[in-house]
């Protein structure tokens, strides 16, 4: 017997996908895999959030394949014994992913794909969501790059990325094999049920990402230069669906290069640069590693972080701090999923240097509560703050919220969606000044030692 296994992690789309294609592109009949790996050392169990979502994904990909007279098959378990155990059921003589870029997820694969092959079982895998694997784009040394201008201008000289595939015309259909069934996995909330605010706002799948990066380049592209204007729809609102794979960069970036009015042509180099964010902060996972977890940038291991207590946490994660962009911003997160990206640097700064709280802290809530929040941009993004990251913002740029309320939100059009206007306020729970300084002095204190 032949035939072909698709281990699809964080890639669930149908189009443009180098794994299905390569399958679908050889005879016999074709198993797509998810398999919900909470048990493999060192694999970080998805947030609440992330959950979520990946409940929905999982039930649109499911739909669609269901479209081609296919199936998705789901399996629970460590991926080292369940892909294996699913290609002798299935008597596959090949298996196919896309690539992963953290060490413990390189180093999974790895010896999966060793004991396949020793087993006399194909294995291949491709680049699927990066348009710049990390190592690829290296300074002249051989180095990553540590900065994201010189990052984004060596990646510019790259060769151009390859333009996406289609889907594919026919997917076999697999061999009868057992599935999990998704409700069993107990993936959503229930008791209660928070994710209300997450279905209004978002349409998990792959035809929600095709749609969401339509209207983007319909209805707020050509307003990109207010992107920092959190009561404005001026960005794209793509990370979640980026991050499931639901869409690819490749799809996003020659959309880009395609027809478009003028003043939409006119902003999309400033969301490509952007997107390679993306791809810098994924460089930095690659190179750095557990960047979770430990600083990189290490002077910062001496950081005296204060311990806070739990009513001063839960004021922050909660939005009650008394400061109405703090505020609005986590309240946002807690019902949407999802906070504007000039927010998000306003509250962990608040939290970092204003609380002087270690980063770590507010890294895990945003990954137990953002519908995006994946390995790479969620520590980084959190590094950036505190300052011990790649190309971090200097210690001493504190984002004063007050300020960026008024130079991003002065009319109070974003703050009023989350704090009514006739809410009474607690009173604010720093003085603003006053922390501002005692985070210096703990930076100064850090550079003596």
């Amino acid at each position: 017997m032949s035939g072909s296994v698709v281990w699809l992690r964080d890639d669930l789309r149908l189009a443009d996908n180098p794994a299905l294609r390569s399958a679908t592109d050889r005879d016999g009949p074709v198993t797509v895999v998810y398999v919900l790996d909470e048990q493999s050392d060192g694999i970080r169990p998805f947030g609440a959030a992330a959950r979520w979502w990946l409940h929905q994904s999982l039930s649109a990909l499911a739909a669609d394949l269901r479209e081609y007279g296919s199936r998705l098959v789901l399996r629970r378990g460590p991926a080292a014994e369940v892909v294996p155990a699913l290609v002798t059921e299935t008597g596959a003589d090949a298996v196919f992913w896309n690539r992963r870029y953290g060490l413990v997820e390189r180093e999974l694969d790895a010896g999966i794909k060793a004991g396949l092959i020793a087993s006399g079982v194909e294995a291949h895998s491709a680049a699927a969501n990066l348009l710049w694997e990390p190592w690829t784009v290296l300074s002249g040394k051989g180095e990553p790059f540590k900065v994201f201008t010189p990052f984004w201008r060596a990646a510019q000289a790259m060769p151009e990325p390859r333009h996406p595939w289609a889907e594919p015309d026919t997917i076999a259909a697999p061999p009868d094999v057992a599935s999990d069934a998704l409700d069993d996995w107990a993936l959503l909330p229930t008791a209660p049920d928070w994710a209300g605010g997450m279905r209004d706002a978002w349409t998990p799948g792959e035809h929600g990402a095709s749609d969401r990066l339509e209207r983007f380049i319909d209805e707020a592209l050509a307003d990109y230069d207010q992107r920092d204007e959190p009561a404005q729809a001026a960005t794209s609102s793509l990370s979640p669906h980026l991050r499931w794979g639901e869409i690819s960069p490749y799809q996003v970036w020659h959309r880009m290069h395609e027809t478009l009015e003028p003043d939409q042509r006119r902003a999309a180099p400033a969301f490509l640069r952007q997107l390679a964010w993306r791809e810098f902060n994924w460089n930095e996972y690659f190179h750095c590693d557990d960047i979770a977890r430990t600083n990189v940038r290490r002077e910062f291991d001496a950081f005296p972080w204060r311990d806070a207590s739990q009513t001063e946490l839960d004021r922050w994660r909660h939005g009650t701090t008394g400061f109405d962009l703090v505020d609005a911003g986590m309240r946002e997160l807690w019902h949407t999923g999802a906070m504007h990206n000039r927010v998000r640097l306003a509250t962990a700064s608040f939290l970092v240097k204003n609380m002087l709280v270690d980063w770590r802290t507010g890294e895990q809530w945003f990954w137990d509560t953002l519908v995006d929040a994946d390995a790479a941009n969620n520590a980084a993004n959190w590094q950036w703050v505190a300052g011990s990251g790649f190309d971090a913002a200097p210690y001493f740029r504190v984002f004063n919220p007050d300020r960026q309320l008024e130079r991003f939100d002065p009319h109070r059009e974003y703050v009023r969606r989350w704090v009514p206007a006739d809410e009474e306020r607690p009173e604010p729970m720093v003085d603003l000044k006053a922390t501002r300084q005692r985070a210096l002095d703990a930076y100064a204190e850090m550079r003596r030692a």
